[in-house]
């Protein structure tokens, strides 16, 4: 098995083979708006052609702008947010010793992340830690303005000016911006820093494919040719107008279980290193879906540990989810389970045993339970933990996403709701330009007592 591979048989139960083979001609028509760019939102459909149109030259820059942040940095600090920080982290934590952040270096930095959230702890944590240590910064805004990359940018680069002097820290320092405008990139040209340029047709929860995701998981350590040699196979593999595409399978199934009353999906997987990939999903299929009172919910789980908490509600309560399952083929390393003399715990059915067999009858039987429990099953098989497969992974389901928000009859390249809550928090904290507003919400909340 040299490729990801989709099985949809466990979802027979609520639409059977003739059901999805009857979408099949809505699903190529929705391929075909992707990849002719005639939809609405084809102004962001830059990620579709990126894994084979990303010129090699653009890699070998990524590469030794990462090479240059490692010589020189202990950590360095990722900041951005939503589809600026979620793939990096996703393949980052998926190629990573579990336990890296307690082993010494290796010979690349730690890299951690900056601006995803407010947490005011967070900050002062993160900023402590780094008191004494050499770091570095790649700071990933379109703008410049979002403001909870933009508040931690500001904090960091203080501290960093502090440690290390203005001029030394334009070498420390990598912006991935806008080709043009905004204020980051006025800042970084002013300032002299590397830049990287996010395509305008290339929205946050696609760009992993791009500089974004590329040069955190370069300055980890991990080989991006590899990551887009993968991702260039899957893009040639989903072009194609057939069941022979994964891509379409999977688009076409989502969709048949919506429309039969399944609303809510869980991306399983069985693997702790894939727990980052389903946050990324989720925000790639609820960004891209969830709009003009449509949408597949998005959520995921770590099985088995979650089948402790969750296993319960997914076996027996309200039918309307189904599982997309993530199953790992090959482990990188074996451990057995030893034989125990006194066998207090039972467990010497299971000597000689390899964990990853006992991992894999709890996901084949927690499969067979939640399909015999009106929870339909579509698995998707990943042969390793490698940057081919992760490659070939995050274009599948890019791709997927296009073709299944056409296939649900909304823009899946816009977020107009994302905006809500900028302009209530704006309001709130009394943002020049927003006098009306706080005035609003002020009336608002005396009203509410």
């Amino acid at each position: 098995m040299n490729k990801i591979d989709i099985n949809v048989s466990a979802v027979y139960k609520t639409v059977d083979a003739d059901g999805l083979k009857a979408l099949v001609p809505e699903a190529i028509k929705a391929l075909d708006t992707v990849d002719t760019a005639t939809g609405a939102g084809n102004d962001f459909l830059g990620w579709v052609n990126l894994p084979a149109a990303t010129p090699a030259s653009l890699i070998e820059d990524i590469e030794a702008t990462a090479a240059r942040l490692r010589e020189t940095c202990e950590y360095v600090v990722c900041i951005g947010i939503g589809g600026s920080y979620l793939g990096a982290k996703a393949v980052i934590e998926a190629l990573s010793d579990s336990f890296v952040a307690y082993r010494p270096s290796n010979g690349h930095p730690k890299v951690v992340f900056a601006g995803q959230n407010i947490g005011e702890d967070y900050m002062f944590e993160l900023m402590d830690l780094l008191a004494d240590k050499k770091f570095g910064i790649i700071v990933i805004s379109k703008s410049g303005t979002t403001t909870e990359p933009a508040i931690a940018f500001r904090l960091l680069k203080e501290q960093l000016e502090r440690k290390e002097g203005k001029e030394k820290v334009s070498q420390l320092i990598v912006a991935i911006t806008d080709a043009k405008k905004g204020a980051l990139r006025q800042l970084a040209t002013e300032e002299g820093y590397k830049t990287f340029v996010i395509d305008d047709n290339v929205g946050g929860r696609f760009s992993v494919l791009s500089p974004v995701g590329l040069l955190p998981i370069a300055v980890a350590g991990y080989d991006i040719k590899a990551l887009m040699a993968g991702a260039a196979e899957m893009e040639k593999i989903t072009a194609q107008p057939d069941e022979n595409n994964p891509a379409l399978v999977y688009a076409l199934t989502r969709n048949a279980l919506y429309r039969a009353g399944k609303k809510i999906e869980i991306l399983a997987n069985y693997c702790p290193k894939l727990h980052y990939f389903g946050e990324w999903w989720k925000q790639l299929y609820g960004e891209s879906e969830g709009k003009d009172g449509k949408g597949i919910f998005p959520t995921s789980v770590d099985f088995t540990t979650d089948l402790h908490s969750m296993g319960q509600w997914i076996q027996e309560g309200e039918r309307t989810v189904f599982e997309t399952v993530l199953t790992l083929q090959q482990q990188d390393h074996e451990v057995l389970v030893p034989t125990d003399n006194a066998n207090l715990d039972g467990l010497n059915f299971l000597a000689g045993k390899r964990i990853d067999q006992v991992n894999k009858m709890a996901e084949l039987g927690t499969r067979i339970a939640h399909v015999d429990g009106g929870v339909p099953n579509i698995v998707v098989s990943i042969p390793a933990l490698r940057e081919q497969y992760i490659g070939q992974l995050i274009y599948f389901f890019e791709k997927a996403c296009g073709i299944s928000g056409y296939l649900l009859g909304v823009n899946p390249f816009n977020q107009p709701g994302v905006e809500a809550y900028k302009k209530n928090m704006f309001a709130l904290l009394e943002k020049p330009g927003y006098e009306k507003e706080t005035a609003a919400m002020k009336a608002r909340l005396a009203d509410q007592g």
